[in-house]
């Protein structure tokens, strides 16, 4: 029976043998919600990196017309850069064909923490169902991992963890297992906050990440992350080349 584990910080799976495991990276607030929306639009593939430098340095091994420099630090946009962390901003017209070279400040980190990992998905409320039909089919141990905000707990990553453990745990019967008391927690969580869709709205815009995007004007990225179901694909990240691809 798969066990079903959530690390509400990347830096809780320290010590976590994740060899035969999926991972899902969460960071909902935005790079999980902006790298769905590049690939559902056609970009050709993500290649994550951790710092401004790496990234700048990668981008300048490709040819200029093939690739796309994205990202941020502390919500804005980095000089330089040719896009943000706006989902709203990789659009067809902008990234069809692209490579996209891409650094932020939360999600990055976290996406190279899972880099053992059997398989690294990427997972936001935009492609839900698409994660959760992943899980099941893989039916092998799961870790949902919250990229945080600084190195802090934020809600709307425990969110959807929670949404995606609720799912999986409530299925009758269910295969599942909660791993740890984390999955729980979060299942929990997302129950207690999503009785009503304002309810569920609220708990989601009064959260960490949430407040700093509001504080620089960017009301419209937390709208769009907050839609579920925009997509039924899965960007998959590959360790062996560095790249996230469509699963």
């Amino acid at each position: 029976m798969p066990a079903l584990h959530v690390q509400m910080l990347p830096q809780f799976l320290a010590g976590q043998p994740l060899q035969e495991t999926i991972t899902v990276v969460i960071d909902v607030l935005r790079a999980s919600t902006t790298m769905i929306h590049a690939l559902a639009h056609g970009a050709s593939s993500i290649i994550p990196c951790l710092t401004v430098e790496e990234a700048q340095q990668t981008a300048s091994r490709l040819p200029t017309d093939s690739r796309l420099l994205g990202g941020e630090r502390h919500g804005r946009l980095i000089p330089g850069f040719d896009l943000g962390n706006s989902p709203l901003d990789y659009t067809l017209e902008r990234v069809q064909g692209k490579t996209l070279v891409f650094t932020t400040t939360n999600g990055t980190r976290a996406l190279l923490e899972c880099r053992t990992a059997a398989r690294v998905a990427i997972g936001a409320f935009v492609n839900r169902q698409a994660i959760v039909d992943l899980l099941s089919k893989e039916g092998r141990d799961v870790h949902l991992v919250c990229a945080g905000t600084d190195g802090q707990l934020t809600a709307e990553d425990i969110l959807f963890a929670g949404a995606v453990a609720s799912d999986l745990l409530s299925l009758d019967p269910s295969p599942w297992v909660a791993g740890n008391v984390q999955a729980q927690m979060a299942a929990d969580y997302f129950q207690a906050r999503s009785r009503s869709r304002e309810q569920f709205c609220e708990a989601f815009s009064s959260s960490r990440g949430a407040t700093n995007l509001i504080e620089l004007g960017m009301t419209r990225d937390i709208d769009r992350c907050l839609e579920e179901n925009l997509f039924s694909c899965v960007p998959c990240w590959e360790a062996r080349t560095g790249m996230v691809q469509l699963n």
